[in-house]
């Protein structure tokens, strides 16, 4: 027969290895950066970009989408061409793959540092940027399918079967859970409200780690650890039962970060059941990936690559066992909002995520420079240094999960809280944030090490841009499977047909999950006396979401004792109905704010934001300086409220048409509440008075930022009425 010959195009590989390397050390720095932020609240006192509520965002969104991002591409375009024995469909394809990539990520690292945000959790890109993310991503697919079309080789393999799920997979999340109206260009109102907005989220938050930081690395563990082991993959079997397996049952496992909430019950249990059975078909493949390794064990003592595989697969064992474990609702009513949920993300993204990706590049670089790794010496050093890390991160934050969460509830004899103030959790685990700080540095030196060794590697080999092969043209497949065939081994050559089904075994999860939670209005139950965001409330929580303080509070009171004592009345679904998007929240570094609403004076807000330890001993929470003295541009309050009455929110013409005039009444009660405060009064004056003699602006506190703000604490939690004895009046009453 005879053979084609063709190159192989390294040069977006190598794009995609350096930018994976970049980005990964800029991802992992402002990571570090935040550690240090709950030991020195104040290192970056009045800077408002460089805030903790706005870089959280930015931490997540590089490490996810630029640094794992980058690796998944880098891996997929090398392994691909490979496995299908064809050079990439398209060369502009893959460039515009590259290049649309680092514009997506160089927006975000611009746009969320500058406070646009929508607030969901790993999609907190505004509309134009997820514009963006869904044309490069069809891109991305559509020169894999067209490799897949012009492929010399027969059978689709196990890893191409994952990077097809992939893409499916995370083009329609993406789509339906970015779904919003603008309000201009970087302001938009998520197109779903409260509990709905709640599913949608989560169905994509999870499924995000699930078809972004897992299937695609399923796929890069099926080509490269058999490759690095020089080993077939143990099961051929176990991979067809762990692939169809997982796509189908992990996009059903969202509800379970949303246990004991307002989520209606029976989409809780769902997501329950379906996180338990998950746990077959994850330990499925790890098993797979390990027994890959059999007879290699030798191997794996010399060789830094496979112990980085060996390491990452084993923490993709350790966090799908947890997982599901956490997904109980008696381990769940524990861990969550606790720092528990931290080490669980860690163990995955540094281990599974982290590891697998130094291992490719390790692996890649030598075969792709025609040259050995430079040095053994120094991989060995950062495989210890990074397991050490990884170690020193997580193990004390599992500590300290578990001290927040029997503190929260831990009650005296006589039916009080022991520590009622939450600020006593906090300082108790101040020695554990110490030790996840000083792991966090070991991985990110060991990070640096790597790059110092891939840059000697890369000086000592030769660049190969285009590498030749050669392979025989594929003849014509037929469409019927022959005799003797099995079902599985004919779609393995009919990559419509693969994409089809594993189209349908995603989407039933979801269409089951979230269209009656949209649709039957009777899983939402409404409370008349709920009603719409004044316009300057509306302000005041977009500035809340600007400054990402749902990172830090929830606003999700849980029906268990230990919260209502301590917070008020568990949440109702009905309370969220006029939420685009929702704030409940995933994390309590300080205490849920549901009920926060007329606890404190206007004076205490203004203080808290300017000074939190004046009001808080002890508290970590950073200086907002900034919303005290800027001005708040509230101009597009009309706007707002119009997109809002499209998405449902009964405004009315007069209420929009008189905003403006409403919000200046509001905020002159504020202003004047405020004056109560004898230090406020006078210190208020002596600025006016400075600014009037040396010929400056003055802006009257009723046109700052920090006015709209309080308008929007002071609101929340107060539509609903309680009896004493906790039971919810009626509207009636």
């Amino acid at each position: 027969m005879e053979l084609q010959q063709f190159y192989y195009d390294n040069k977006v590989v190598k794009k995609f290895l350096y930018a994976t390397m970049f980005w990964g050390i800029v991802g992992m720095s402002v990571g570090l950066l935040l550690a240090f932020m709950f030991i020195f609240p104040n290192v970056t006192d009045g800077i408002s970009w460089l805030s903790f509520g706005r870089l959280r965002p930015l931490h997540t969104n590089a490490v996810i989408f630029a640094f794992v991002g980058n690796a998944i591409f880098a891996g997929v375009y090398y392994s691909t061409q490979r496995l299908l024995k064809a050079r990439m469909y398209s060369d502009f394809l893959s460039n515009f793959n590259f290049w649309g990539w680092q514009l997506i990520i160089v927006a975000a690292a611009i746009t969320l540092p500058l406070g646009y945000s929508s607030s969901k959790e790993y999609a907190e890109l505004e509309w134009p940027i997820d514009i963006a993310i869904a044309v490069v991503w069809v891109a991305f697919g559509a020169n894999l399918i067209g490799t897949m079309i012009k492929r010399r080789q027969r059978h689709l393999y196990v890893a191409i079967w994952f990077y097809l799920a992939t893409f499916v997979t995370v083009a329609v999340l993406h789509i339906f859970n970015s779904l919003a109206l603008p309000v201009s260009a970087f302001k938009s109102y998520s197109a779903y409200a409260g509990v709905q907005d709640a599913l949608v989220q989560w169905w994509y938050g999870h499924n995000a780690v699930a078809f972004f930081l897992t299937t695609p690395f399923l796929g890069l563990m099926y080509y490269f650890v058999p490759k690095a082991a020089n080993r077939p993959v143990y099961s051929y079997k176990l991979s067809i039962v762990h692939f169809w397996s997982l796509i189908f049952i992990y996009i059903w496992a969202g509800p379970h970060h949303l246990l004991y909430t307002a989520l209606p019950e029976w989409a809780q249990n769902l997501g329950v059941a379906f996180s338990i059975m998950l746990l077959a078909p994850s330990w499925g493949g790890m098993i797979n990936g390990l027994l890959t390794l059999r007879g290699a064990w030798d191997k794996v003592r010399t060789d830094p690559t496979l112990k980085f595989m060996v390491v990452a697969i084993t923490g993709y064992g350790m966090a799908t066992f947890e997982g599901p474990m956490l997904s109980l609702k008696n381990v769940n009513a524990i861990a969550h909002f606790s720092d528990w949920i931290i080490a669980h993300v860690h163990v995955g993204a540094l281990a599974w995520n982290g590891f697998l990706t130094f291992g490719m590049i390790y692996w890649l670089v030598p075969k792709m420079f025609k040259t050995r790794l430079a040095s053994i010496g120094l991989a060995n050093f950062h495989f210890w240094i990074g397991t050490l890390g990884i170690i020193l991160y997580t193990l004390p934050m599992y500590v300290a999960g578990f001290t927040q969460a029997l503190m929260w509830k831990e009650f005296n004899p006589n039916g009080t809280l022991v520590y009622g103030n939450f600020l006593e959790t906090v300082t108790e685990i101040m020695p554990m944030y110490w030790m996840r700080a000083i792991g966090g540095t070991m991985y990110i030196i060991g990070a640096c090490v790597m790059i110092y060794n891939v840059v000697l590697t890369i000086k000592a080999g030769t660049d190969v841009e285009d590498e030749l092969a050669e392979a025989a043209a594929l003849t014509k497949v037929s469409k019927r499977r022959t005799a003797g065939e099995g079902f599985h081994t004919w779609l393995e050559r009919k990559p419509v047909q693969l994409t089809i089904l594993a189209t349908v075994a995603i989407l039933i999860g979801g269409v089951v999950q979230i269209v009656p939670t949209i649709l039957v209005k009777s899983n939402i139950p409404t409370i008349t006396s709920v009603k719409p965001y004044t316009p300057l409330e509306l302000e005041g929580r977009d500035l809340y979401i600007r400054e990402g303080c749902v990172g830090c509070h929830s606003q999700m009171v849980r029906p268990f004792r230990s919260e209502v004592e301590r917070y008020g009345e568990y949440a109702k679904a009905g309370e969220f109905v006029y939420d685009h998007p929702f704030l409940w929240g995933s994390k309590r570094t300080g205490p849920d704010l549901l009920r926060v609403g007329g606890k404190y004076s206007d004076n205490w807000h203004l203080n808290h934001m300017y000074d939190p330890q004046s009001t808080s001993s002890g508290s970590i929470m950073p200086s907002y300086s900034w919303l005290i003295r800027d001005k708040h541009d509230r101009s597009d309050i009309k706007d707002k409220m119009e997109v809002m009455v499209t998405l449902g929110v009964p405004y009315t013409e007069d209420e929009i048409a008189n905003a403006n005039k409403n919000m200046d009444e509001q905020a002159s009660k504020i202003e004047k509440n405020l004056y109560a405060d004898p230090d406020f009064a006078k210190t208020y004056e002596a600025d006016k008075k400075y600014a009037q003699e040396n010929g400056q602006e003055f802006i009257e506190m009723k046109d700052r930022e920090i006015v709209s703000l309080i308008a929007y604490l002071q609101r929340l939690g107060t539509d609903i009425k309680i009896k004493e004895t906790g039971e919810l009046i009626p509207d009636s009453e």
